[in-house]
């Protein structure tokens, strides 16, 4: 499919080169992340369980404000990057959570849409003091030699669909990206997917999905791509099946999801009025949308 590209999807391809070239840079150190998962849920020490019901509540805050999923997707970056560099206690893990998603607001959304810290700590609910946060957010800063922003699975996942919308047409092309997002927001409320390549999550995601409706004509596209990001077979093959069995459970009733009702109950009138941007807005979180036909 790429041998023969429009303009745009040449611009397209080169800015996925440069993806391609720094997505080890910033990513969690797969050896924390896997003394996460070995430790035992005494109180005292991070869990797995803990990181997802954190990663749960920031995706909460994701939206509640009504911020880009790029903004959730680097908030899971900066948390898992400083949790598998450090040993956090539970208790302290709220205060870093939110000073990760605050760094990444303040990364990536419009000035206009930062909320004040008072505010955050104040609709997340939590007894710590802005001076708190400030502090915690430069102990982040540092563990993670204060390179903010990083390449995400979420930017992978626009730039695969941007190249395949370029070359198929619409009529043939049967993938919903905000399906796909809703798919990949899924997977990074399970600590097992920051092991991933993000390149690697994100085709894993559309592979799935075009295996799953069957749009058998963007079967070769995937191919194209994970030949030019030299994604091997096998490794594609094992995180599908992971995403797979992921979004099967996610779905399932018995799978706990994240909710911004409980957040809605302390926003006053006066709050709401004060805020310059969507607080007002607060719906229940959307569940995987339908292909749309």
């Amino acid at each position: 499919m790429i041998e023969v590209l429009t303009t745009d999807s040449q611009k397209l391809l080169h800015q996925l080169n440069t993806l391609l070239e720094q997505e080890s840079r910033c990513q969690p150190k797969v050896c924390g992340l896997r003394l996460i998962e070995s430790a035992h849920d005494n109180g005292l020490r991070m869990t797995a369980r803990l990181r997802d019901f954190e990663v749960k509540d920031l995706l909460s805050l994701t939206q509640f404000f009504g911020f880009d999923t790029e903004t959730f997707s680097l908030a899971v970056n900066l948390l898992d990057r400083f949790l598998s560099k450090m040993k956090v206690q539970p208790k302290h893990l709220g205060c870093v959570g939110l000073s990760c998603f605050y760094l990444a607001v303040k990364s990536t959304e419009e000035e206009r849409n930062v909320p004040l810290a008072t505010d955050l700590i104040r609709i997340s609910q939590y007894r710590f003091t802005v001076s708190d946060l400030m502090r915690m957010e430069k102990i982040v800063l540092e563990k993670v030699c204060w390179k903010v922003r990083a390449t995400t699975a979420f930017q992978f996942l626009q730039f695969y669909f941007s190249l395949i919308q370029d070359n198929l047409p619409f009529e043939r092309n049967g993938l919903n990206f905000e399906r796909l997002e809703a798919q990949l927001k899924a997977c990074h409320c399970r600590i097992i997917f920051s092991k991933a390549k993000p390149s690697v999550l994100a085709l894993s995601i559309i592979a799935l999905e075009i295996q799953s409706q069957k749009c058998v004509e963007i079967t070769e596209a995937v191919e194209s791509l994970q030949k030019h990001s030299k994604i091997h077979s096998r490794d594609l093959t094992f995180w599908q099946e992971l995403v797979s069995k992921c979004l099967t459970e996610y779905s399932s009733n018995k799978c706990s999801k994240p909710n911004v009702q409980k957040l809605k109950w302390i926003v006053s009138g006066r709050t709401a009025r004060q805020l310059k941007h969507s607080y007002y807005r607060i719906t229940h979180l959307p569940t995987i949308p339908e292909t749309v036909p």
